[in-house]
């Protein structure tokens, strides 16, 4: 639960009627746009919840918290609007409709009110440029209390029982001493010494923890996968999870690789190739915003298939092709004597509708785990994220049966 809300005394729980906040930083990205916009369109009965893992058994069985009842706010350094968001997303991709816009362009202009400026520190110049955000000058501990301040300012304003905190904001480059901020202790020095490595996604993680909000990071960026981080979720007893949500290219690979180890089938070669052009691929343009997210992307083979012979993915920034994404694999793999064969597969699709159902699931998921006193590493939802936190396996299969396992353990408690 939220810092001040007592955890349920009896083995009956139930989110069902609970106020369950959604911080998004990165609000007004196109992910947070598209998960903004199908949950009101879901509320309005404008469309169904084709897409998100907790409306089909065995998941669905979990006590959850109702979309219809989610309550956003968030930061972001862009100053357009989210409508304008959602109409220019509209008018290059289709997605939304000009109908479900319209039906729910009130509720963006609402949730819109509710976005405060964010930091973009050590995020890139592709993310900083023409950006409104907190003075670069104030301290980290400073700009901590800001964000820390917002999320209880935004919890108290709507008497929410929950606030949970998610990271869709774009990709931020490398950390390249991780090692550094091992411990708690390190990285409170860290920050008590402002150490201006640290970049904003730490911030806002090390903010929600601290306060007791379980924390989502969609993205490839530090965040939560800190060391310190993690120790201090361990200490304050609050759920988190990440790394980098798999919603395309990826998801295929780590459904597929397996078929080919199942099989013993010898992978010589696999290129990925991907293009999209909406703002997350024009920051990944950046060779420095783009390093975290490839090796997430291509560590899934290395640990599915170890002894594959060569494999690389590509991510290139066409602008034409708005928040449509394609990729193309081509598979080398060699068989029974000898023999060279090989498989490809296109993957096109509407990268903000692919991953915003994916933020939605995880919000209900970790505010269950959140009800039940699951603090820490959250191992059974492996299944969303390209390098899942604490856990090294990549097949999906076996990630989703975790989560299955997980519903179906619960299920029970919550039925």
């Amino acid at each position: 639960m939220s810092a001040d809300s007592p955890r349920a005394a009896d083995s009956k729980h139930s989110l069902t009627g609970d106020r369950t906040g959604v911080w998004l930083v990165g609000a007004r990205g196109n992910v947070a746009t598209m998960a903004i916009v199908g949950a009101r369109a879901i509320a309005a009965g404008h469309t169904d919840t084709t897409g998100m893992v907790t409306e089909r058994e065995p998941v669905s069985a979990l006590e959850l918290p109702p979309v219809e009842e989610f309550v956003f706010g968030g930061h972001d350094i862009d100053p357009t609007s989210l409508v304008e968001q959602a109409e220019r997303q509209c008018e290059r991709n289709g997605v939304p409709d000009e109908e479900t816009l319209a039906g729910v362009r009130d509720d963006l202009a609402a949730v819109d009110e509710r976005i405060e400026v964010g930091t973009a520190i050590n995020c890139g110049a592709a993310v900083t440029d023409e950006s409104e955000q907190l003075d670069e000058s104030l301290s980290l501990r400073t700009v901590l209390d800001q964000i820390r301040d917002d999320y209880e300012s935004f919890r108290t304003a709507h008497d929410l029982d929950r606030l949970v905190v998610v990271n869709v904001a774009s990709t931020e480059p490398e950390l390249p001493t991780a090692d550094r901020y091992d411990t708690r202790d390190a990285l409170e020095d860290a920050l008590d010494d402002d150490d201006r490595d640290l970049p904003a996604s730490v911030l806002y993680a090390y903010a929600a923890i601290d306060a007791g909000h379980p924390f989502v990071n969609f993205t490839p960026s530090t965040g939560n996968a800190l060391g310190g981080v993690q120790e201090l979720a361990a200490d304050r007893d609050v759920p988190h999870v990440g790394r980098d949500a798999k919603t395309g290219e990826t998801l295929v690979k780590s459904a597929l690789a397996p078929m080919f180890a199942g099989r013993n089938l010898n992978v010589l070669s696999w290129e990925g190739h991907n293009i999209l052009g909406n703002k997350d691929g024009l920051v990944l343009e950046d060779e420095q915003n783009a390093a975290g997210k490839l090796a997430s992307k291509g560590d899934v083979l290395e640990s599915i298939l170890p002894d594959i012979g060569h494999n690389r993915v590509r991510i290139d920034y066409t602008p034409s092709l708005a928040d449509w994404k394609t990729a193309w694999d081509y598979i080398h793999f060699e068989g029974f004597l000898n023999t060279e064969m090989t498989m490809q597969f296109t993957w096109e699709g509407s990268d903000s509708a692919l991953a915003a159902p994916l933020v939605l699931d995880l919000v209900r998921l970790i505010a269950h785990a959140d009800e039940y006193g699951d603090g820490g590493l959250q191992p059974q939802l492996a299944s969303f994220f390209k390098a899942p936190l604490g856990v090294d396996e990549h097949d999906f299969s076996k990630q989703l049966h975790w989560l299955y396992d997980y519903a179906s353990r619960h299920g029970e408690t919550d039925a």
